[in-house]
C-alpha cells in the first residue's frame, strides 16, 4: 500500500493507474468498521482503491473540536492495509488551502436546516473540501455512508451541479449489535451513556410520528436538537452527555 504525502505524489499514482477503475473513500482518519464496509465495497467494485485521511479544518464551528479530534494514524494504516487499499493520501492543509479557504463551494438551501442550522457554515467546509478532493482523485466512484444522509444529497447535488465524472455512491450504515451507528464519537460515552445511547436508534425507528420521537427522547434524557422527515427518511440529531449523535432510519408509512 502507497502512502501518498502529497498531492504531486498523488497525481502520479493516479496516472500510473491509466484507465483502470478506482474507488475513492475521503475520510478524516479515526477509522471503524463503518469506514471498513466503505472500503470493502469500493475495492470490490473497482480495481484499485484510494483513501484520503485528512481532519477538514474548514467543517469545525469549533476549532478545539478540531484539534482534539483523534488521529491514530498508524492504526488507521493498519486497517486500511488489512482491508486491501491501494493507497492512502495524507494531505497538508497549506496544500489543500493553498488560497487559506477564500475560495468555497456554498450550498443556499438543503445546507441550512438539520445539521446547518445548529451547525453554520459546517457544509461549505464539507463540500469545499470535498470538491477538492474529489478532483485530485479524479475516481470512477466515491463512497459515502448514508449515517451522514444530509452530507450525502450534498456531495450528490455538488457533483451533478458542476458535472463531476464521479459517482457518488452511498452506503447503508453499519450499526453495532444494540443497533448504535458506528461514529468515532461513540468512544466519547460512558458506560451508562453507551447503555442508553441505541434508544436514539429505536425511538426513531418505532415512534408514530417526529414529535413523539422528540417526546420519547427528550423523557429517556436525550438533548434532541431535532428530528425532522425528508426524502422518505426520519433523520435526528441528538447529545447524550455532551456527545453529539446523529442518526437516520426510513420513514414510517
Amino acid at each position: 500500500m502507497k502512502q501518498l504525502a502529497n498531492i504531486n505524489s498523488l497525481k502520479d499514482w493516479r496516472r500510473s493507474i491509466g484507465t483502470g477503475s478506482v474507488g475513492f473513500v475521503p475520510t478524516m482518519g479515526a477509522l471503524h468498521a463503518g469506514h471498513g464496509k466503505l472500503i470493502e465495497q469500493s475495492c470490490a467494485e473497482n480495481e484499485k482503491t484510494l483513501v484520503s485521511i485528512f481532519v477538514n479544518p474548514t467543517q469545525f464551528n469549533d476549532q478545539n473540536d478540531c484539534a482534539t479530534y483523534p488521529q491514530p494514524l498508524k492504526e488507521d494504516l493498519e486497517l486500511c492495509e488489512k482491508a486491501g487499499v491501494d493507497a492512502v493520501f495524507l494531505p497538508q492543509r497549506r496544500e489543500l488551502y493553498p488560497d487559506n479557504y477564500t475560495y468555497r463551494v456554498i450550498e443556499n438551501e438543503e445546507s441550512t436546516v438539520l445539521e446547518g442550522e445548529s451547525r453554520p457554515e459546517h457544509f461549505d467546509g464539507v463540500l469545499t473540501v470535498v470538491m477538492k478532493l474529489l478532483i485530485l482523485a479524479n475516481a470512477n466512484k466515491a463512497y459515502f455512508g448514508e449515517k451522514d444522509w444530509q452530507q450525502l444529497k450534498l456531495v450528490r447535488g455538488m457533483a451533478g451541479a458542476y458535472f463531476l465524472d464521479t459517482e457518488v455512491v452511498g452506503v447503508p450504515t453499519v450499526r453495532e449489535e444494540d443497533g448504535l451507528a458506528l461514529s468515532s464519537r461513540n468512544v466519547r460515552l460512558s458506560a451508562s451513556a453507551r447503555m442508553l445511547a441505541p434508544e436514539f436508534h429505536r425511538v426513531l425507528s418505532t415512534a408514530m410520528d417526529c414529535a413523539m420521537a422528540r417526546l420519547e427522547l427528550e423523557s429517556l434524557g436525550f438533548d434532541v436538537e431535532y428530528v425532522d422527515e425528508r426524502d422518505g427518511r426520519r433523520l435526528g440529531a441528538v447529545q447524550l452527555e455532551g456527545v453529539r449523535l446523529i442518526d437516520n432510519v426510513q420513514a414510517m408509512e
